[in-house]
């Protein structure tokens, strides 16, 4: 059946795994788009403009925000950074979904858009606060006082966790990204979704004896 693409919000706090989740999760459908954002920072080396980041100046950024080409955006550490409107509206005529790698803060401003009828949002929990903070150290590339900040971040992100439609405890990584493709899958098959059903079901109904 044809349907409008969806757009599926993907949130957890650092270190729950939600950067693997998506990886995974597009490895597993390879027609899902991932919404490439808009940035006002210096690309880094190796960064490539349209593939890692749309990079933009401060004035142009923020022409499309007051165009409203934005379909949220934030500023950190003085950098500007959003999600372009325009690819997501191609892919979702073309009956492709879109995967937003954002906070909530993100997650809100999608959802008031004049696209959130079309939003999947999903939160990643950790199983526990002390394995979320195991989960950072492992990772050998913080100090002390950024980890520090990052768990008291975590839990200001953790407490919005009753604003999305979905949320999985991410304690076994298999199950999570399988729970991912269910809720997907089952998405994808709504009724309210799937454009061409009626007509179907017309069609079958006339071809009755």
């Amino acid at each position: 059946m044809e349907r409008t693409g969806l757009l599926i919000i993907l949130s957890s706090p650092s270190g729950a795994g939600k950067s693997t989740l998506a990886r995974r999760l597009m490895q597993w459908d390879d027609s899902l788009s991932f919404s490439v954002s808009a940035t006002t920072r210096p690309p880094r080396p190796g960064e490539l403009d349209g593939q890692h980041y749309h990079f933009t100046t401060p004035a142009e950024f923020r022409d499309q925000v007051a165009g409203d080409q934005m379909l949220e955006h934030a500023e950190v550490f003085g950098n500007l950074y959003g999600s372009p409107r325009a690819p997501v509206e191609i892919a979702m005529r073309a009956g492709r979904d879109t995967l937003f790698d954002v906070d909530w803060q993100g997650g809100q401003q999608i959802r008031a858009s004049a696209l959130g009828g079309h939003v999947v949002s999903i939160f990643v929990l950790p199983p526990s606060l002390p394995e979320l903070e195991r989960r950072l150290r492992s990772r050998g590339q913080d100090s002390d006082e950024v980890i520090v900040g990052r768990m008291a971040k975590s839990r200001a992100e953790i407490s919005h966790w009753a604003e999305y439609d979905y949320v999985l405890v991410n304690d076994d990584l298999d199950q999570t990204e399988a729970d991912l493709r269910a809720i997907l899958t089952a998405e994808r098959l709504r009724r309210d979704r799937c454009a061409g059903l009626g007509a179907f079901v017309k069609q079958l109904m006339e071809g009755q004896e």
